[in-house]
């Protein structure tokens, strides 16, 4: 999860906001093409689901922070 002082940034710069919005989504978009391609066993695999799944968690939290400033 995104720990305070990086929600703190995220509220108060749109920019800081934009850049961990940026790197999440690429992020994301890497591992699912690691988790596509690979023939990882079952653990690494499902570490690195949970760990996309954090991801968008965080990425859909500065996505609501975008909307509240709209």
């Amino acid at each position: 999860m995104i720990d305070d002082y990086t929600i703190q940034e995220c509220k108060r710069n749109k920019e800081v906001r934009a850049m961990k919005i940026k790197s999440l989504e690429h992020a994301i978009k890497e591992s699912r093409g690691i988790i596509n391609e690979s023939r990882m066993d079952k653990d690494a695999l499902s570490f690195l689901r949970r760990k996309i799944a954090n991801s968008i968690q965080e990425l859909e939290i500065l996505y609501l922070m975008n909307e509240m400033d709209d």
